[in-house]
């Protein structure tokens, strides 16, 4: 949509792909105190003459590194006591994040940008957008809108970290021949230059926001946070061709972490591109230090009496993360290791509050998760049900970590049970299928399938039910596509079935409801289970997919009940009718829930049924009578 000295504009840009080439760019310098002499110096001078102000505003036309670098002032309230009011001397990763966004706006493309906390990729966009809106757009103008979460986040007179309120800032810190106050109109929510006729618009993020008119560029910045981001995607994409994303990561139910998945230009700016984070920058490689900021030196000698790179008394943390002093501190300074993912790590998954451990799952695919032996279908007979044989295929739904008989039928001494997840069969997601071995825990098949209607997939379950020696059936019942499945499963007379239990109930009343009727609270429960079970092998996950998935289920902060995938979250995701919304686990989960009751059973069978002669025994009898006898004391 550049519609002025288009040809120019990219003539100036592509002479950036190297800032420090550039003759103006090239005599600033970069460090701070220098930096403000030359500044003062420049002034001076341009005080006093004005055919050195009109050569200066040309430079800063030609070159937004020479305009930021030299006529840019910023804040960070941070340095208190110090001053606050800085100079903006840009470091060579700005430099890149800034060359990007120019391009990404010339080229009329979109552009995200993921980020550390406090790596100026904001003020790097409105930087842009004004730099363009102040210098270029004559004669039709630029049109460019700044968008957040929130009104006040956009635009507020009360905080001074408002988008708008940054841009007041660079304008008012301007001198008056560079940008005076009367060549712009200045308003709630919008910005407009008179010689460019370019204009910067504000919007808060609502489904509707951005509807109508132009743009030039978008940014919509902290992406991650925006409730409706989907919406908001498909609101503006008519609006302009070009969308400048920009946050840190806040897990994966979001607009943002989608945005990832695509083919759009991309910039990673990560805290250990800070020269000021980076210093000390260590890892380590099987638990030995790897120093890899060698130029970094501490204010002490080590114990050899050489120059040191850390105190004597540093504690190096060998977890095999990119580390630095500076990082280790806001370690220590975090309420919760999720901050960390998600303000400096770039860690999308780590950024949930997850609700199984990462470093168990990490764990099982190392040491448990196996390829499937077979992968294949269920031949049946459709009158009875009665499985025919397992006929191997490569693209085959059912995948057995079992080795089939010579006849393709199931080891005949395997008792198995059969966990279900019900999906709509939609291709939104998918139904599944769990097949664990009673005895052992050990998951030995799994099947599943986006596109099976609810009926045929229970006829579909039974039939490999069946083929499993008649295995145990647990299906998640609730909602209308369980209850489908369970009146397929009563009406085909399917009844080796798991009845609804009150597990939260002392009684462990058994109801004559067939399937796991899971409301939040019972939910919640299976799913801790089913968590304790895999921490404590007691249930043996063989499949990735299903161990994969687990690390997308996030429990909601501050309900030890809202337990959901992330997937699940994106209701306006337009590309949900393809994801996986954790169906693998919940069939686990469910096949786990009664595998988990089956043995609390039988440790409850065995105490009641101790021989009176055993060891056990006795010692029941024995704190039973000190009991009496305590209680005696009392009386």
């Amino acid at each position: 949509m550049l519609t002025m000295n288009e040809l120019s504009l990219r003539s100036l840009i592509d002479s950036y792909a190297n800032p420090m080439t550039l003759p103006l760019y090239s005599t600033i310098s970069k460090d701070v105190k220098q930096n403000l002499r030359q500044r003062r110096h420049i002034l001076q001078m341009a005080d006093e003459s004005p055919q050195l102000q009109r050569e200066l505003w040309v430079a800063c036309k030609r070159d937004i590194f020479f305009w930021i670098n030299l006529f840019v002032w910023t804040y960070n309230p941070k340095v208190i006591p110090r001053i606050t009011t800085r100079p903006m001397v840009t470091y060579s990763f700005q430099d890149g994040h800034l060359w990007e966004l120019l391009s990404a706006i010339v080229d009329q493309v979109d552009h995200q940008t993921e980020k550390s906390r406090e790596m100026a990729a904001t003020w790097d966009i409105l930087l842009v957008f004004l730099w363009l809106a102040q210098f270029h757009g004559d004669p039709d103008g630029y049109s460019f809108r700044i968008i957040s979460r929130n009104e006040k986040l956009v635009d507020s007179k009360e905080d001074p970290d408002s988008l708008f309120a940054k841009i007041d800032f660079i304008l008012e810190h301007q001198p008056d021949w560079m940008i005076s106050r009367e060549q712009y109109s200045r308003r709630m929510m919008h910005l407009m230059f008179y010689e460019t006729n370019s204009t910067i618009d504000g919007n808060a993020t609502t489904r509707d926001a951005a509807r109508g008119g132009r743009a030039t560029a978008m940014a919509l910045d902290e992406f991650a946070a925006v409730p409706d981001g989907h919406a908001m995607m498909r609101a503006t994409g008519l609006t302009t061709n070009c969308r400048l994303y920009n946050s840190t990561p806040q897990g994966t139910g979001n607009a943002f972490y989608d945005i990832k998945k695509l083919k759009i230009r991309r910039t990673r700016l990560h805290w250990s591109q800070h020269p000021d984070k980076r210093r000390g920058l260590y890892r380590s490689e099987n638990g030995k230090l790897v120093i890899l900021d060698q130029s970094f030196r501490g204010v002490v000698r080590d114990s050899k009496g050489n120059g040191s790179i850390y105190p004597d008394n540093y504690v190096f943390r060998l977890d095999g993360k990119l580390r630095s002093p500076w990082y280790d501190k806001e370690c220590d300074r975090a309420a919760h290791p999720m901050e960390i993912r998600q303000e400096l790590d770039i860690d999308y998954l780590g950024s949930d509050y997850q609700f199984f451990d990462p470093e168990v799952i990490g764990q099982i695919q190392e040491d448990d998760i196996r390829e499937p032996y077979i992968k294949g279908e269920i031949e049946f007979d459709y009158e009875t049900l009665t499985p025919l044989k397992f006929v191997p295929k490569e693209d085959g739904r059912l995948h057995l970590w079992i080795n089939q008989t010579p006849e393709g039928k199931c080891p005949p001494a395997l008792k198995v049970i059969c966990g279900s997840d019900v999906a709509a069969g939609t291709g939104a997601s998918n139904s599944a299928s769990s097949f664990v071995n009673k005895l052992t825990g050990e998951k030995i098949g799994e099947f599943a399938d986006a596109n099976m209607h609810a009926e045929d997939f229970a006829i579909y379950t039974i039939a490999m039910a069946k083929w499993f020696n008649h295995a145990q059936m647990i299906w998640d019942a609730s909602g209308p596509h369980g209850i489908i499945f369970g009146n397929t499963v009563v009406e085909k007379k399917y009844e080796n079935v798991f009845y609804n239990t009150a597990i939260d109930k002392i009684s462990r009343t058994v109801s004559d409801k067939p399937g796991f009727w899971s409301n939040p609270k019972l939910r919640a429960i299976g799913f801790g289970k089913y968590r304790m079970a895999l921490k404590q092998h007691t249930f043996v996950q063989r499949s990735y997919e299903a161990n994969h998935e687990c690390l997308f289920y996030i429990q909601g902060a501050g309900s030890a009940t809202a337990i959901e995938h992330t997937a699940s979250i994106n209701t306006q995701d337009p590309t949900g009718a393809r994801a996986n919304h954790g169906d693998r686990c919940v069939a686990d989960m469910v096949a786990n829930f009664w595998l988990s009751i089956l043995q609390e059973n039988m440790v409850k069978k065995n105490k009641e049924t101790e021989p009176k002669s055993g060891f056990g025994y006795r010692r029941k009898q024995y704190e039973e009578q000190l009991a009496a006898a305590s209680r005696d004391d009392w009386d």
